[in-house]
């Protein structure tokens, strides 16, 4: 026989087997206890319809601006458009039997063409006039004094020093 089967030190199977049950059994009563213990609490009465509170924002996102929700309006109108001209284009197709898809998609095409380059010029005017600065209007009352004087400037040498000369 194995000298290392009959070593005294080893525990045998018999000796492992109760400790796995026992730990088995402990770990099946952890698990039990855990089920049993509620972990939230379910409130069923009815909501008011009305509340007296007003309303308060909410954490997280904040709700959309009206130019996100414009610019939403205007996706879906787009796609609307969009699925119109197409589906137009194939019940044409479909009728004819023998409709070129290159002269549809031109007829069909071109007036979706034209209204986007004509928005997109529209917007770039509109940007334009934005940007552009606010006229000045000065008003004085009595005597005005005007220094239209320039100054000059030469800067020389390593370390620089510069002389600035006003004109006589």
């Amino acid at each position: 026989m194995n000298a290392y089967l009959s070593n005294p030190q080893q525990p045998t199977a018999q000796a492992v087997q109760p400790t796995i049950n026992e730990n088995a059994t402990q770990f099946l009563a952890a698990v039990e206890e855990a089920l049993r213990t509620p972990t939230f609490h379910r409130d069923d009465t009815p909501l008011p319809a009305i509340g007296s509170a007003p309303p308060v924002p909410q954490p997280g996102r904040p709700p959309m601006s009206q130019r996100a929700t414009d610019a939403g309006a205007l996706m879906l109108a787009g796609g609307a458009t969009t699925v119109m001209v197409g589906g137009t284009a194939s019940l044409v197709m479909l009728a004819s039997g023998y409709a070129d898809p290159a002269v549809c998609a031109i007829v069909f095409g071109a007036p979706a063409v034209m209204v986007l380059a004509i928005s997109r010029l529209v917007g770039k005017a509109k940007a334009v006039a934005e940007a552009a600065p606010a006229p000045v209007h000065h008003h004085y009352n009595g005597t005005v004094n005007v220094d239209q004087r320039s100054i000059s400037t030469q800067t020389r040498g390593v370390i620089a020093n510069t002389r600035n000369q006003l004109p006589r």
